[in-house]
């Protein structure tokens, strides 16, 4: 794609960064195929080939972001199908999180719309907050239909959907802890606590200690880490994110050179694609790009650390069919497609995968909040298909995916790593209780 920044323009890295993505674009349209919300609305906006020309008109003019920019970036999902789709390596996920930088930094968006994303912003990657938040929820759940009456009603109606209650957490895990591994230390991990999965679902991360500590591997949670700051990163949020990104970088950095790390590993892997992104997001600050650069490089998603784990090999099988869904920064932002369904089948399971698998469900992040009727649509689709298979089970490497998809369909699902932990010896998930 033909590009005519000014040289004024191109010395501020992002616009220069943004423009080598541009230019790697040659408006094949391939990605149009894979684009959820081109599939869903059929209009040429709303697929990344039409909203690269948006961005770049935005961005080469210099403009403050104008309505139609706004609202075709606001309904890209960052499922990142496209970059899997592109044959010419266009990143369109580091252009789409300028575009919405620029949008943040220069569009004043209505007060109901600015409320609702400062809202969850301010709750959701503080875990405190987020357990009064979910208390409160609750009391207002029976006042739904009144609730989507209100301004902004669709969106505080599907936050009333999506909310759980907040499960107990264990005060051991508050802190730094050292998780010993039984027998001969092989290894030791960091593992990201993270935020919204600390308060809705703490067993996930329980399950990956008991699994990596039965296999030699101590884990830690380092003082100071926190949320990743995914959430914020994609409302254009660029502050706040990358102040997560830093006090992670620090804590991480400080177990990194007390006694050492030979990887950090996530449990959420829209968390874990923003992990293996700290080094390009803070590429251009002095003081972290090259502990952000390290970070990075230490980052592996829980399964994709399993599978290059020696002696793994489960004590029971079950035998249950699972229905494995790959959640899009799973598949599409890290490239981990076959490990997860690997370590399922080697653990005992029968493993499906659902039609249409490159399609998201409609989580990715707060979208399902923020887009609500688009992200049901989304989700009854996937839904559709995942029955479709006839498992016992549903198994995905993401909280947001399970949220989203359980609220669709009876069938219990699981994160992939609580299936794995009960294989080798561990507790039946509650899901299957």
């Amino acid at each position: 794609m033909r590009t005519e920044f000014t040289l004024a323009q191109l010395a501020d890295p992002r616009v220069a960064a943004s423009e080598k993505i541009l230019r790697s674009c040659v408006h094949c349209g391939f990605c149009t195929a894979t684009c959820p919300t081109y599939l869903l609305l059929g209009d040429e906006r709303d697929s990344p080939r039409g909203r690269i020309y948006l961005i770049k008109d935005m961005l080469e003019g210099g403009k403050p972001a104008g309505e139609e920019v706004t609202t075709h970036v606001d309904r890209c999902l960052s499922c990142l199908s496209c970059m899997t789709t592109c044959p010419s390596g266009v990143h369109y996920m580091h252009l789409v999180d300028h575009a919405r930088a620029h949008i943040e930094e220069t569009r004043r968006r209505p007060a109901g719309d600015r409320l609702m994303r400062a809202t969850l912003a301010k709750i959701l990657p503080h875990p405190r907050r987020l357990r009064v938040a979910l208390r409160l929820a609750a009391l207002a759940k029976p006042f739904r239909a009144l609730v989507a009456k209100l301004p902004q009603g669709p969106r505080l109606a599907a936050m009333l959907d999506l909310a759980g209650p907040p499960v107990a957490g264990d005060p051991a895990f508050a802190g730094r802890r050292v998780f010993p591994a039984q027998g001969a230390r092989r290894a030791r991990v960091a593992l990201l606590s993270g935020c919204a999965q600390s308060v809705l679902a703490p067993g996930i991360n329980e399950a990956a200690i008991r699994l990596l500590n039965r296999h030699g591997v101590e884990v830690v949670l380092a003082a100071g880490e926190g949320c990743c700051g995914a959430l914020t990163h994609h409302m254009g949020r660029e502050h706040e994110a990358h102040a997560s990104a830093r006090a992670n970088v620090d804590a991480w950095t400080a177990e990194i050179e007390a006694d050492g790390l030979d990887a950090i590993l996530v449990t959420t892997s829209g968390c874990g694609t923003t992990v293996k992104d700290y080094g390009f997001m803070l590429r251009e600050d002095l003081a972290y790009r090259d502990k952000a650069a390290r970070v990075s490089a230490l980052a592996r998603d829980v399964a994709e650390y399993l599978d290059g784990l020696e002696g793994f090999a489960p004590t029971a099988k079950s035998g249950l069919t699972v229905a494995y869904h790959s959640a899009c920064s799973m598949q599409h932002g890290q490239k981990i497609v076959d490990a997860p369904k690997r370590l399922l089948r080697k653990a005992g399971f029968v493993v499906r995968e659902p039609a249409e698998g490159h399609v998201c469900c409609g989580s990715a992040g707060v979208y399902n909040v923020l887009q609500p009727e688009l992200a049901m649509r989304l989700r009854e689709r996937k839904v559709a298909n995942v029955e479709r298979t006839k498992p016992d089970v549903v198994a995905a490497g993401n909280l947001g995916c399970m949220t989203q998809i359980g609220r669709g369909t009876k069938l219990p699902i699981v994160h992939t790593v609580e299936l794995l932990d009960w294989a080798t010896g561990g507790p039946k998930p509650k899901a299957l209780a």
